[in-house]
């Protein structure tokens, strides 16, 4: 019975998910090529928040816990597990002042409305993961730019989508060029719950139900710690101890 609720809750779902897309297209190029930065930043943000209420038809609740205050004007990397493509919106959502951005694949920089200019636009970085040639030199400029910037850079050093929850083993090269790139950062580590709901029966239909928790960790100044290898595993192991 809640599979087939789904396929017609998906169906409304990707209506609205498709007409976010397609609206906020030309209003990015907009913004971007005639006022600049910010205001392409701000419609970047309601595209987040648009996507989101795309996802409340499909019953998606979420819950962002902030328990900490996070510095403000300083660079930050953010770290998190990372279980389906809807780990994203929220975190540029409710972290928006800190003007977030991604280290994402390339094939996501063509094809795909609003979300393929943002990446190109708006800061974040694209990288062939199996071409380390393009990817760690790619890396190192942004890490200069968030540097240079204060804003932040989110990584999932996972690598690739948990599809069942469960964690898989960081892989540590993106944080250590990160780190060495953007030596007074603040480390935020965050940890994901429930995303990979959305996705359990696959791209159609989605998932129903899901309540999606992000919970926000200590914030961490990178420049207290000297091993910084001991570092990465006390963020790994921050993050999965909070995984349900």
């Amino acid at each position: 019975m809640q599979k087939i609720l789904a396929y017609q809750l998906t169906i409304v779902y990707f209506i609205l998910f498709g007409l976010t897309l397609l609206i906020f297209h030309p209003i990015q190029w907009f913004c971007n090529n005639v006022f600049g930065y910010k205001a392409h930043k701000i419609s970047v943000d309601w595209l987040q928040f648009f996507i989101m209420r795309s996802l409340n038809a499909l019953g998606t609740r979420f819950s962002f816990n902030m328990a900490h205050k996070i510095p403000e004007n300083e660079p930050l990397i953010i770290v998190a597990n990372h279980q389906s493509m809807y780990d994203i919106s929220p975190i540029m959502w409710y972290l928006r002042k800190h003007h977030v951005k991604f280290i994402s694949k390339k094939s996501l920089g063509k094809g795909i409305p609003s979300v393929s200019y943002n990446l190109r636009h708006g800061g974040s970085v694209l990288i062939e993961r199996k071409n380390p040639r393009q990817a760690l030199p790619a890396i190192m400029k942004f890490g200069e730019y968030i540097e240079e910037t204060k804003r932040a850079a989110a990584i999932f050093p996972e690598g690739t989508r948990s599809k069942n929850g469960k964690p898989r083993a960081f892989q540590t090269k993106g944080l250590e060029i990160l780190f060495k790139k953007v030596p007074s950062a603040i480390i935020v580590p965050i940890t994901i719950n429930n995303s990979w709901k959305l996705v359990k029966f696959g791209k159609f239909p989605m998932g129903i139900g899901a309540h999606l928790k992000f919970q926000v960790h200590e914030p961490l100044k990178l420049s207290d710690f000297e091993d910084k290898m001991a570092l990465i595993n006390r963020i790994e192991a921050t993050i999965k101890e909070a995984i349900h």
